[in-house]
């Protein structure tokens, strides 16, 4: 958004004619200066909702419908349970919100189809896009001693996150304060999805991964970041473009990340088989996540005082060592073994997806998001996600001789089941719905697919078979390959996009034709990110509640450009049969 579209927004919503009730109407009555009861309420609408930055814009913003005296006082009434009751009944307080959220109208990107582009880029033209990313990455390690990554909020909330996914999330997670911030988000985006502000704080973008441009970007650090880094590292290296004084640069960085992973964000927690396991923490204890003061306690503020380990940050730590040469011995642990426990079986184990917010799809035999720290804290309940069970595959995939997954029938049996889970979801053509995604988006599903099949590719055609003996992974590999070509790269594309369609490609075998479309975006854009970097931050990874979170950076951008373009050099440079 110019800044002449950007005035325009802030003056329609500032003077915007007031249609009912606002936010405001609603809640300063109830929570501006309330105490007792569950402080965190209180706190929790004056910090986020209530503050002077975003009262003018939402002030004028309100609901017809709350004028009716009978509705506004059963909305209200449930604000009141979840101030005032110590074992508030949730389902019933989120009622009243759920009937609002269901009159909101959003929509997922469709972005239009464009002329192709008859052939690629010139090839210096892409190794000078590797190089500028390559050196974005170790510029911005030697600054910060880390590679930052950055979380925005997005306050009008995800499009997929209706009145039945609200009071099921509501009524999953565990931690009060989630509860607490779940219920006012969602509160919130309604007066900002149905007033002039929508505009405002949801401008529209080119192409499917959201632009990071909100105003307050929370600048962090985690284990699952360092691994994605250290990947991104070892292609620059592998590529043979690094400059003689960046490879020793990025082999110092690697090892760093790599150690970064596995001693300060690691974790032990007690496995569902009686052992306990050393696992990686979504973020590590302060001061490691790195959040300036001010952002550590505006995180506290809004309910996100505790972080627990998930089975996505341990599968890339451990994969990203892996790859590093690493030799820690927390790599022998067979983590199959622990991810037994967090697999979802349609009868007894069913019950771990507390909130299905992907209820459209078949959990069976996939690998579920939190793990239970030592002391039984699991705030956010637990979800879902199909891109993390990729994930696992690929870990698996990399340690299959370590962990003697073929020589354990178990082990062997429970990677079976998640490629089956994968299939179902591939060929029902689900993958390609933003709905069945809890943390992603399908385009960087079908990326993650291509890096998965390459570490399946990787072993001996004798394990393949043992691990996929009905075809599963060829049959997988058409289907995303069809959408990759047909619907990513048929449409419009920012960079972000456009990398994670030439990891797609360059990881399942594409005909370097296919890559023309992509490869054009990413040079005609570079230097888009002025100061901060080669190109703009986008949305790599995402939390629909308690409202949409995105997480990204422009060293995000430049990572995946770098393993994009990489892939795409190989392939193009490499004999035609």
């Amino acid at each position: 958004m110019g800044l002449r579209d950007l005035a325009g927004a802030t003056c329609r919503a500032l003077t915007a004619t007031k249609d009912g009730p606002s936010l405001y109407d609603v809640c300063d009555p109830l929570l501006r200066h309330h105490r007792g009861g569950d402080a965190h309420l209180a706190k929790f609408y004056r910090t986020a909702l209530g503050n002077m930055a975003l009262r003018p814009l939402l002030r004028r913003a309100g609901l017809p419908e709350l004028r009716d005296p009978e509705r506004l006082a059963a909305l209200r009434a449930a604000i009141t349970q979840a101030r005032d009751l110590d074992s508030p009944d949730w389902s019933a307080i989120g009622r009243p919100v759920a009937q609002l959220i269901d009159t909101v109208e959003l929509r997922h990107p469709s972005p239009p189809a464009p002329a192709a582009p008859g052939h690629a880029p010139p090839l210096p033209d892409i190794e000078q896009a590797i190089r500028v990313c390559g050196r974005h990455l170790l510029g911005s390690f030697k600054r910060n001693g880390f590679i930052p990554t950055y979380a925005a909020f997005n306050l009008i909330g995800d499009p997929d996150l209706r009145g039945k996914d609200f009071l099921a999330a509501l009524t999953g997670l565990n931690a009060r304060g989630y509860k607490n911030s779940t219920l006012l988000f969602n509160l919130a985006r309604v007066f900002i999805a149905r007033s002039p502000a929508a505009r405002l704080i949801n401008p529209p973008w080119t192409g499917i991964a959201e632009p990071m441009w909100e105003p307050v970007q929370i600048r962090h650090r985690s284990a699952y970041y360092d691994a994605f880094f250290t990947e991104a590292l070892l292609g620059y290296l592998d590529s043979g473009l690094a400059a003689p004084d960046e490879a020793p640069a990025a082999r110092r960085a690697i090892d760093a990340m790599v150690d970064f992973c596995l001693r300060p964000s690691r974790e032990t927690v007690a496995g569902r088989d009686g052992r306990n396991y050393d696992v990686i923490t979504a973020l590590a204890p302060a001061p490691h996540p790195r959040f300036s003061r001010f952002f550590a306690q505006i995180k506290q503020d809004l309910g996100f005082g505790i972080y627990v380990p998930d089975c996505d940050t341990t599968a890339c730590s451990f994969s990203a060592a892996t790859q590093a040469g690493a030799t820690d011995p927390i790599l022998d642990q067979p983590l199959v073994d622990f991810y037994a426990g967090y697999q979802v079986d349609g009868g007894s184990n069913e019950p771990l997806v507390t909130v299905p917010l992907n209820d459209n799809i078949d959990y069976d035999g996939a690998i579920v998001t939190w793990i239970d720290n030592l002391a039984g804290e699991r705030p956010y309940g637990n979800d879902l996600d199909p891109t993390l069970n990729l994930d696992v595959l690929e870990v698996s995939f990399r340690n299959l001789a370590r962990w003697r997954i073929l020589e354990t029938p178990s082990r062997l049996a429970m990677l079976k089941r998640i490629i089956a889970f994968q299939r179902r979801l591939v060929e029902s053509g689900a993958f390609a719905d933003p709905r069945a995604h809890i943390y992603y988006l399908p385009e960087l599903y079908s990326a993650y697919f291509g890096r998965c099949h390459a570490a399946f590719m990787a072993l001996p055609q004798a394990a393949r078979d043992a691990l996929d003996p009905d075809g599963a992974f060829a049959a997988m590999r058409r289907k995303v390959l069809a959408y990759v070509e047909d619907v990513m790269i048929a449409n419009e594309m920012n960079p972000f996009d456009a990398a994670l369609a030439l990891m797609a490609l360059g990881h399942l075998g594409a005909d370097p034709d296919r890559f023309n479309a992509p490869l054009h975006v990413i040079v005609r854009n570079l230097g888009e990110g002025g100061r901060r970097g080669p190109f703009r931050a986008y949305e790599w990874n995402k939390m629909k509640t308690p409202t949409r979170i995105l997480v990204g950076g422009p060293e995000v951008t430049s990572a995946f450009v770098l393993m994009g373009l990489a892939l795409a050099r190989h392939a193009m440079t490499r004999p035609r049969p």
